[in-house]
């Protein structure tokens, strides 16, 4: 079977978003699978092109036997909505120089197109379904129009909104095949399309456990928060909030985003027992992770259908989690015992759960970490998952 993977994101990209379509093509690799991904000039989180992908239009390169075929986008991680539109639709035109590989595509069993951006998923759409007839198996982390109308970037009823429901239906009603990344996405499309093949894709992490050992404790306990500084994680009121000084614990960051000149400016104000250590590489963060003791996952907006995929990059490395949010996220940590949950923004909720994991016995502790480690190796193992996957895939109705 041959695969193109359709995607805004990909490697050396950082975050979520690049780490999951990366995974899932390599994935498929390994699994046998013949796989090229088509993608953008890689920019994400900085919001400008790498160093040697500049001054280019287009180009193909090959990362561990992939082919990847990129095409330049406007780079930008501007809060301004224009902008960041501008980006999206850049890369749903000059894709279409891709349309030219007649051969190339026609040679393709399935086409992966993840969703959103909902434009890029569009544009991709008429090209590979519309234009060549192929089977698009839509891969569905985000519920937009919902997700932006939850977050602030577009209000219900407007005309921006019609249209983007309208993209909604158009991609969701010629796809082959659905994967959603929550049970909530694929209730959502399966309600809308009853009928329609569906398959839940979690964003697990194809990491090998090595010991289901749990960890202990350092003597002073070890915070972490390792990803996206954005608006729907808000983790400048959270560390505003919470004083990690007086609770006699360190809190470690990672990560880059909107947020991050604000954050490093309050750091700089005083001692507060808060650290940044810049952009790590995935393989490397996760062997950062194991150091600490606890991982703080923030949601600011409960969005319908958003799990985040934190949950799954603490698994492995056996890092009990403390969930700031609500939702199907929030559930996952709590009905897996992964560690403790509170509301976002009640500060104080968080501050004692902290204080709770500080006093808490070893064995209560590590009955945590286990948990994690535990479901890392089998209710959520990504080797499990990908095969079913590729059986998903081969099913003559994908």
């Amino acid at each position: 079977m041959k695969v193109l993977i359709v995607s805004f994101y990909y490697e050396p990209e950082l975050g979520a978003a690049p780490s999951r379509i990366t995974n899932l093509a390599k994935g498929l690799k390994a699994s046998g699978v013949d796989v090229d991904v088509l993608t953008c000039l890689p920019n994400y989180p900085k919001g400008r092109i790498f160093d040697g992908y500049r001054r280019r239009f287009s180009m193909k390169e090959t990362i561990d036997g992939i082919n990847v075929f990129r095409y330049w986008t406007y780079a930008t991680v501007s809060k301004n909505p224009f902008k960041r539109v501008f980006s999206m639709t850049s890369y749903a035109m000059t894709m279409w120089r891709f349309a030219f590989k007649r051969k190339l595509i026609k040679g393709y069993d399935r086409v992966i197109v993840q969703s959103p951006p909902i434009m890029v998923a569009a544009s991709a759409m008429l090209l590979f379904k519309k234009l060549y007839g192929k089977r698009v198996v839509l891969n569905v982390s985000d519920l937009w129009p919902g997700s932006a109308v939850e977050l602030g970037f577009v209000r219900k009823g407007s005309i921006s909104f019609k249209v983007l429901s309208s993209l909604e239906r158009f991609i969701y009603r010629n796809s082959a095949a659905v994967m959603g990344q929550s049970n909530e996405i694929v209730e959502h499309v399966g309600g809308m399309f009853p009928g329609k093949p569906l398959f839940l894709y979690l964003n697990l992490q194809p990491q090998n456990v090595p010991s289901f050992t749990p960890k202990a404790r350092n003597s002073t306990l070890k915070v972490v928060y390792a990803g996206l500084f954005g608006v729907a994680q808000d983790m400048l009121s959270l560390i505003k909030s919470v004083d990690f000084k007086s609770l006699g614990v360190e809190m470690h960051l990672y990560g880059g985003g909107n947020q991050l000149d604000d954050i490093l400016s309050y750091i700089k104000e005083g001692d507060k027992n808060i650290w940044y250590h810049g952009y790590v590489s995935k393989q490397q963060i996760n062997e950062e992770l194991k150091q600490y003791d606890l991982s703080i996952i923030p949601l600011a907006v409960s969005i319908y259908g958003a799990v985040p995929s934190k949950i799954f990059d603490l698994l492995p490395a056996g890092v009990p989690i403390l969930f700031s949010g609500s939702g199907e996220g929030a559930a996952t940590v709590a009905e897996n015992g992964f560690g403790l949950v509170s509301k976002y923004g009640d500060y104080k909720a968080l501050e004692e759960n902290i204080r709770r994991f500080t006093e808490m016995s070893d064995a209560e502790y590590s009955s945590y970490s286990a948990n994690c480690l535990n479901a890392a190796g089998s209710k959520f193992s990504f080797a499990m998952q990908m095969d079913k996957f590729c059986k998903f895939l081969r099913e003559p109705g994908c």
